[in-house]
């Protein structure tokens, strides 16, 4: 075990390559940049414990596609910034590349080499962005794609691992105790220079989607662990620890519904431990003869590990509901409310978009922690209700 420094060192083999594709043939086609600049606020309803904390926030974020392929379709090459800056937190002022990547495709196979995001425990988290832990960092990979007809096997080389991202002092929706991001330990004696593995099965079954995979390699979750900074104050210090994991997901579309199930099965934390979400999406198409569709949601989520669980959804409940108006504009509204069954507090959340113009979109984010005690995972959010407001220019 070791204590290793954080990101990943730059290689002149990767910037070769971007050079090379970016100097793609002449008659290679070629497509304008696109992307995302916008503007975020943050008005919190309670002043926070921590004085070092603030009642609101402003931050604005940018984050740019650029694309292009030649060899009628067969390559093609990605690439994806991103950038946040934050008007508080120093540790959510952050850049990183989502996507860097050379795709290679042929009928029975497809390889990707570079930075790629592929949304489950290959990417790591970035947790300043949001407490969903829907965005994630990039992550450096070999992803060779082998097509057949009794399913698609993805098998993934992973070097160079990535820290999560932690909100610092000054931020809000973090943990009581700050999380010391520049101490990072590992289990493993090569650090964040350690390669990792894993693959991955999956198939169209008629109505049924499937999938069965297995990583190897260093947790994108860490354990936090009590310590004392450099000036004698509380911190938490993250530890990676080296472990194995097979999940399974699967989706089922029957009509008006949806059926999901993702579980998965972790050694090396500890006791060997189990955790699976599932639940249904049922749509009411066409409400009331317009046009409106209103989905209904029931998730429950478990985790076998009980009280001892990193998280907070070891035994909760989620209800909620989406509403698609399928007008000019693509207006959306989500909300629901996650109830843990143990008492442990409810959590409420209302997300809404809709376009403006040809080329801006608002949003707004309302969420809400009630009624959770001192003893809960997720009592450091529990005085920071709050309303985001965003305004993104699309090009």
């Amino acid at each position: 075990m070791r204590i290793a420094r954080r990101g990943i060192r730059p290689r002149s083999a990767a910037l070769v390559l971007v050079c090379s594709l970016l100097q793609a043939p002449a008659g290679a086609n070629s497509t304008p940049w696109s992307g995302t600049l916008g503007v975020e606020a943050r008005l919190f309803a309670s002043s926070p414990r921590d004085p070092r904390q603030h009642d609101h926030n402003l931050s604005v974020f940018l984050e740019p596609e650029f694309y292009r392929e030649w060899s009628g379709g067969r390559d093609s090459f990605t690439f994806v910034p991103f950038l946040r800056l934050d008007q508080h937190d120093d540790e959510r002022s952050h850049g990183d590349i989502r996507e860097l990547t050379w795709l290679r495709a042929a009928r029975e196979w497809e390889l990707r080499v570079g930075v790629r995001k592929v949304f489950w425990v290959i990417n790591q988290t970035d947790l300043v962005e949001n407490i969903d832990q829907e965005d994630k960092l990039g992550q450096p990979m070999v992803n060779l794609a082998l097509i057949r007809n009794w399913g698609t096997v993805d098998l993934f080389l992973l070097p160079g691992f990535r820290e999560r991202t932690f909100p610092g002092p000054e931020g809000r929706l973090r943990t009581p105790i700050p999380v010391d991001t520049d101490r990072p330990v590992y289990e493993s004696s090569r650090g964040n220079d350690r390669v990792d593995a894993a693959i991955r099965w999956s198939q169209v079954l008629g109505d049924w989607d499937v999938g069965v995979s297995h990583f190897s390699g260093t947790s994108r979750e860490p354990r936090l662990l009590p310590a004392l900074g450099a000036q004698g104050t509380p911190v938490l210090i993250p530890r990676y620890d080296v472990i194995d994991q097979t999940g399974l997901d699967v989706q089922a579309t029957k009509g008006n519904w949806l059926w999901k199930l993702e579980a998965l099965r972790r050694s090396g934390q500890g006791d060997s431990y189990t955790a699976a979400v599932g639940g249904f999406e049922y749509t009411f198409y066409g409400i009331g003869g317009t046009a409106r569709d209103l989905g209904v949601l029931l998730e429950y989520h478990a985790d076998d590990r009980g009280v001892d669980a990193a998280t907070p959804f070891q035994n909760d409940l989620f209800v909620g509901g989406r509403l698609t108006l399928n007008d000019t504009q693509s207006t959306e509204l989500l909300a629901g409310a996650i109830v843990d069954l143990d008492g442990d507090g409810q959590f409420y959340n209302l997300e809404a978009s809709r376009r403006l113009g040809e080329r801006f979109v608002a949003s707004i984010e309302l969420r809400a922690f009630v009624d959770v005690p001192p003893s809960a995972p997720s009592f450091g959010l529990a005085r920071d209700d709050y309303a985001q407001m965003e305004i993104a220019y699309h090009f």
